[in-house]
């Protein structure tokens, strides 16, 4: 990975839009930082398209969509993505219904055995508000767990055939091929009617964990927050770039960089 200053002023200024995760990249320690808030606002006057890419459930990306200050969400690691249509609120799912229906009644019944097999992990606060996946608690709203126990819980989706995702606060699972790649490309070719595989150099991607890993393999222009370095030696694809703030203090770093660059 380079550091942030070597990405240059021709690829910033060549940038159509930025795709950011959520939790640890716009927040810390739970938290959003005011800062990273701020960002958002300034790339998205500046003309920049701005997506936050997230784990978070599709209640959080309804509200999301509706009243920050961007251009869309893609939720649920892909499995949905909904933006606000001057004042309409459009909503799409990789999945239709009833798919959803079916796939949930499974999931929920394995809920009940990873939480009575991995002590300490718990149903995310968040999980009422979800539609497609199930995300277990191992750090967010229980005390951080050992890799081991997290590594159980990875398992525990493997086993039924379910994909899965590590994000740095739960282990996201569900049915289904999709991701957040296939979600940002579904996004721009349903919002915008543009192919991301077409013009990838043109669009630039922060996170800070595993499960971003789709994006940052994908992305020439990709940026990890100084905190991905606690996961690097369980991802096989790393950002182009690091930032050296953690979290949201990365994320406002990056956006002054971007912006001075493309002034």
């Amino acid at each position: 990975m380079k550091p942030l200053s070597d990405l240059d002023a021709e690829t910033a200024r060549r940038l159509r839009g930025i795709f950011c995760d959520i939790d640890d990249t716009l927040s810390w320690h739970g938290k959003l930082v005011p800062a990273a808030f701020v960002a958002l606002e300034r790339l998205h006057e500046s003309g920049l398209v701005v997506v936050p890419v997230t784990g978070r459930p599709g209640g959080w990306v309804d509200h999301i969509a509706r009243f920050w200050p961007v251009d869309g969400v893609v939720g649920e690691n892909g499995g949905l993505w909904f933006w606000r249509d001057e004042e309409r609120l459009v909503r799409r799912f990789a999945q239709p219904e009833d798919v959803r229906r079916a796939n949930r009644a499974k999931l929920d019944a394995l809920a009940d055995q990873v939480l009575a097999a991995v002590p300490g992990t718990a149903l995310a606060s968040d999980q009422p508000y979800r539609e497609l996946d199930l995300a277990i608690d191992v750090r967010e709203d229980v005390p951080p767990l050992p890799r081991e126990a997290v590594d159980r819980v990875v398992d525990a989706f493997h086993a039924i055939g379910a994909s899965c995702k590590v994000s740095s606060i739960h282990v996201n699972g569900w049915f289904g091929d999709f991701d957040k790649l296939s979600g940002c490309r579904a996004f721009l070719r349903d919002r915008y009617a543009l192919d991301l595989d077409a013009e990838r150099d043109r669009w630039l991607f922060v996170g800070d964990s595993p499960n971003d890993e789709p994006l940052f393999m994908a992305f020439p222009v990709s940026v990890g927050v100084a905190n991905i370095a606690a996961y690097l030696d369980r991802m096989a694809a790393r950002p182009a770039y690091v930032t050296s703030s953690v979290g949201g203090f990365g994320f406002a770093e990056l956006a002054d960089h971007v912006l001075q660059n493309r002034a």
